[in-house]
């Protein structure tokens, strides 16, 4: 299973912020926007993992995240010069998916909560069977969003992208799995009247061959898409919140790479030496502290 974080954009909702760096690589209270993106596919057990960004932000994202083998990943890059549509990501990385099932995150969102890991790993299991997995969290605003629509057996009957009049209140998130097919059949989607390859045709496309599987988050799960300055205050809030309260970190790389056994002891010590004297990298020397003592 391969995953594409589609990081690009030019952020002009959060200028002048996104003037000098990409709204992606902004930080989300203790760490880059980009981190909680990748740590969903460390979850996962996604390595594999292509990062979709502007041209001017590519060395950016390669200082920042490097080859990926600090957290357990292996890392690669393609450039999206102008936002063609989320659905494009399948064509940029055709050659990264290499014919495998792929996973699709935007880099703006945010899932916490229990049961992610396990809706994921379900996902992934029904796409090496040929189906694709969309994710839908209950909103009271769905006309900002792609909406799906359930039958009375749960089964998805329609996918819309920010309908007038929305047919349900499940909005699908920016989290999506999909089968080996996914870089044939974007191919077979026209450009929509806002000139983008839209990733609800592509659901469409799943949904009418009677392959598209729809996981709900339910309340116990947070999404947060951190679009603009009052979404990312929220976000900060929430993570800072969550941190402190109960002495965790969301989205430590390194520490979910250790606890999947992605890297050594060893090598999350390096990384947190790599972070100097601060916070964050005495958090990952704890995790390491406590890795090593329970396999004495």
């Amino acid at each position: 299973m391969k995953g594409i974080i589609l990081a690009g954009g030019a952020g002009t909702r959060l200028r002048p912020a996104t003037i000098p760096v990409s709204k992606q690589l902004l930080p989300i209270y203790d760490k880059p926007m980009i981190y909680y993106p990748l740590s969903i596919y460390l979850l996962a057990g996604i390595q594999d993992v292509l990062i979709i960004t502007r041209p001017e932000e590519l060395s950016i994202f390669r200082r920042v995240l490097g080859d990926g083998s600090a957290f357990g990943m292996h890392v690669e890059y393609e450039t999206q010069a102008h936002p063609n549509g989320l659905a494009e990501a399948f064509i940029i990385g055709e050659k990264f998916v290499a014919g495998e099932e792929a996973a699709l995150i935007l880099g703006d969102n945010i899932f916490y909560g229990e049961g992610i890991e396990q809706k994921c790993n379900a996902g992934i299991a029904l796409a090496k069977e040929g189906r694709a997995t969309i994710f839908a969290y209950e909103v009271s605003d769905p006309q900002r969003y792609g909406v799906v629509e359930f039958d009375a057996s749960m089964r998805a009957i329609s996918v819309e992208e920010k309908p007038a009049v929305p047919r349900s209140n499940w909005a699908i998130t920016g989290l999506y799995i999909y089968d080996r097919e996914v870089s044939q059949l974007v191919k077979k989607i026209k450009p929509s009247k806002r000139n983008e390859l839209e990733i609800t045709d592509l659901n469409r496309l799943y949904m009418e061959s009677g392959r598209l599987n729809v996981e709900r988050f339910d309340r116990g799960t947070a999404w947060l898409d951190t679009g603009t300055f009052d979404s990312m205050h929220e976000a900060a809030s929430f993570v800072r919140t969550i941190e402190l309260r109960q002495g965790i970190k969301i989205a430590c790389l390194e520490e979910i790479a250790l606890a999947k056994g992605f890297i050594t002891p060893t090598q999350a010590e390096a990384a947190a030496n790599a972070y100097g004297q601060n916070e964050y990298a005495a958090y990952i020397l704890k995790r390491v502290k406590e890795a090593q003592s329970a396999h004495r």
